[in-house]
């Protein structure tokens, strides 16, 4: 027994692992493409405001990922009509390129794309840096807060599914539909006392837990996960090569128990890696496709690979969409420039 345990010890990794800096280099090109989009929003808005919009100030489509109910409103139409919604379309395929990702490659968007989980993931290393730790909450506590997510997807899932094709080109075509991010945009321009104290509550949640707003509120993170589950690939452990150190359970950010499991199938698992990263021991832990694909190298995915899949995913749905014409949305300048300056002054259409 000594003997065996002495040699799984002996067997460590030989080749350096760089798929966390890897993950943080997307991280960080992802966020700068957000802040460069949300920028170039801002000033769209403020010229309309001033009325002095001109054609070399362009709304930038690329926004339209913030609106994922959008998104998945004209997702629905697609599906049940076969047309390209006219209203908010970039909303649609940027969700149809998170899912296609999460499908592939596990909910890499929370860990690898999306600004909110990289905020989120600064912040709880940052509690870490200052307090040494993170809380972690008891299991009664932490199961029924986590349903919180899947409950606020189920609503929103349930809402869309009671609209018809109608009923959402309507709805998109209305005011308030056409600049629904023009909105969005000046909720956080114009916070008020109950908004401040609510987003300074997550933050500091976010310190002392670790991704309290993707663990438990999160109901894009929830869709993602659930696609996720159909997905071909997984965390898979190897026990004959595991030598029970249990640094992998210590680093996952969803708080699995990856070191007690052959395979993670939790829709928790966000394909961050960082369970690889840690392992010390060489073929104990990899992402990995089913034993029964026979695939060469028993099926593994180098962290390159999952990578340039995520890139190719991303940028070949968006880059289908720009060259096709269905990345733009039809509503003419003439509207925005009648709506935006008085954006918070038009109500939700009432049906």
């Amino acid at each position: 027994m000594r003997l065996a345990a002495l040699r799984k010890k002996l067997v460590r990794r030989a080749v350096p692992d760089h798929s966390q800096a890897l993950r943080r280099t997307f991280q960080l090109a992802f966020l700068l493409l957000n802040v460069w989009i949300g920028g170039a929003f801002y000033f769209w808005v403020r010229h309309l405001e001033n009325g002095t919009h001109d054609r070399t100030t362009l709304r930038p489509a690329g926004v339209e990922g913030w609106l994922p109910i959008a998104g998945l409103m004209n997702l629905k139409y697609w599906v049940t009509t076969g047309h390209t919604p006219g209203t908010h379309p970039a909303a649609m395929f940027l969700l149809v390129s998170f899912m296609a990702i999460s499908f592939l490659f596990r909910k890499a968007f929370c860990s690898w794309l999306c600004p909110v989980g990289t905020l989120s993931e600064y912040l709880w290393r940052a509690g870490q840096q200052i307090l040494r730790r993170n809380f972690q909450l008891p299991r009664w506590l932490d199961l029924p807060l986590r349903s919180l997510k899947y409950l606020l997807l189920a609503f929103f899932v349930w809402a869309v599914a009671n609209m018809s094709a109608g009923a959402i080109e309507q709805f998109m075509r209305s005011p308030y539909g056409a600049i629904a991010d023009v909105r969005m945009l000046n909720f956080f321009r114009y916070l008020g006392e109950t908004a401040v104290i609510v987003l300074a509550v997550l933050v500091l949640a976010s310190v002392l837990v670790q991704n309290f707003w993707c663990r438990y509120l999160c109901p894009y993170g929830a869709l993602l996960g659930l696609t996720s589950l159909a997905g071909p690939l997984r965390i898979r452990r190897t026990a004959a090569a595991c030598i029970d150190c249990a640094k992998c359970a210590k680093v996952c950010p969803s708080m699995l128990p990856v070191d007690k499991l052959v395979t993670i199938k939790s829709a928790e698992c966000t394909g961050c890696l960082e369970c690889v990263a840690v392992c010390p021991s060489e073929g104990a832990l990899q992402l990995a496709l089913p034993p029964w694909t026979r695939s060469p190298n028993n099926g593994r995915l180098p962290a390159w690979a999952m990578a340039a899949g995520i890139a190719v995913l991303f940028f070949g749905i968006v880059g289908y969409a720009k060259t096709a014409g269905y990345w733009n949305g039809d509503v003419p300048d003439y509207v925005y420039r009648q709506l935006v300056p008085h954006a918070n002054e038009i109500d939700h259409p009432v049906e």
